[in-house]
């Protein structure tokens, strides 16, 4: 009898020195770094949405560390260097000099990047089935989209004829072919296109426009990249200052006053990005998670600016948008 009560008591003990050892050594809470191009955007927004529909709640049982580059590429490498410097265990992205940088400081953090490039072609990974490396994510291969853009726009604007583009290859790899990619799709429909290249890190836009009135060209397409994001408002003004309908690879110009946007979700690829981090954080590699494709694609329509500018949308396009800012 003494044996056993020895023995239960000793098991006891054992149980509270276990227990107490547990609480004195927490599970590790999950720290990501996230690198956006402002905190305005929809992309902070979007992937805490999907964190918490994954059940993490920040500052409980997830860390994320914020950066923001506010369009000044310079700054991107030393916020890359300073995120692996915490030893984050992922590293999340949409800007492809954030991906890069991280890429060469280290391949060991897990990068989850949201791409408009292609990130095959960019050498960012292997192949989409098998990315390779530490790299994976989403892709929306915003330049496919180059041809869809135009015929929206010519049907849109029935008499359009000459149409400016607005683009930079500052310190994005890739976009090296965006001007090419609108001038054989624009060939095909009969248009012609007027080159508005865009310099960093201070664009002289007030310039570029005069130069598109000058050339008389019908509508304006703003190439999507962090540097003229973070100048959307002064882009969309532009183009209302001067009654030229604005189209955009992305939403947040049409918030700001462009005209129009046809792009994929940024709503489903931001929350997608979380998906691809939970699955990280429960033990999967980034080499053997394949890169997605964008499935979702939307038509955004600013109903004001076209009131303010004269355009009458016909009701065929407004029948197929897929948000309408009125």
């Amino acid at each position: 009898m003494k044996e056993k009560i020895l023995s239960v008591t000793l098991a006891a003990v054992l149980f509270a020195l276990c227990t107490s050892a547990d609480a004195q050594h927490p599970a590790k809470i999950p720290r990501i770094g996230f690198i956006a191009a402002n905190r305005e955007g929809t992309s902070v927004k979007e992937f805490r949405r999907g964190l918490r529909g994954l059940g993490y709640s920040e500052g409980k049982n997830i860390f994320v560390e914020y950066r923001y580059s506010d369009g000044k590429d310079e700054r991107i490498a030393s916020l890359v260097a300073e995120l692996v410097q915490f030893n984050v265990d992922i590293l999340v992205s949409p800007l492809p000099p954030a991906i890069i940088a991280a890429k060469r400081a280290s391949t060991k953090i897990p990068i989850v990047m949201v791409t408009t490039q292609d990130p095959v072609k960019i050498g960012l990974v292997d192949s989409l089935a098998r990315p390779g490396g530490n790299i994976t994510g989403l892709t929306s291969l915003t330049r496919e989209l180059s041809g869809k853009r135009l015929e929206l726009l010519k049907e849109m604007i029935p008499r359009l004829t000459r149409v400016g583009i607005l683009w930079t290859t500052t310190g994005v790899p890739g976009l090296a072919t965006a001007f090419d990619d609108y001038d054989s799709a624009a060939r095909d429909l009969k248009i012609s296109l007027k080159s508005l290249e865009v310099h960093g890190p201070n664009p002289k836009l007030e310039e570029l426009f005069r130069d598109a009135v000058k050339a008389r060209v019908s509508a304006i397409i703003a190439v999507r990249v962090p540097l003229l994001i973070s100048h959307r408002k002064q882009i969309a003004d532009f183009a209302l200052n001067n009654r030229l309908p604005l189209m955009s690879e992305g939403s947040e110009y049409v918030e700001v006053g462009s005209l129009v946007s046809y792009s994929a979700s940024d709503v489903e690829n931001y929350r997608r990005a979380a998906v691809y981090v939970d699955k990280i954080l429960k033990g999967a590699k980034p080499a053997d998670l394949p890169v997605e494709q964008a499935m979702k694609f939307e038509l955004v329509i600013n109903l004001k600016t076209a009131k303010q500018i004269g355009l009458t949308i016909p009701p065929n396009v407004l029948a197929r948008a897929d948000r309408i800012i009125r």
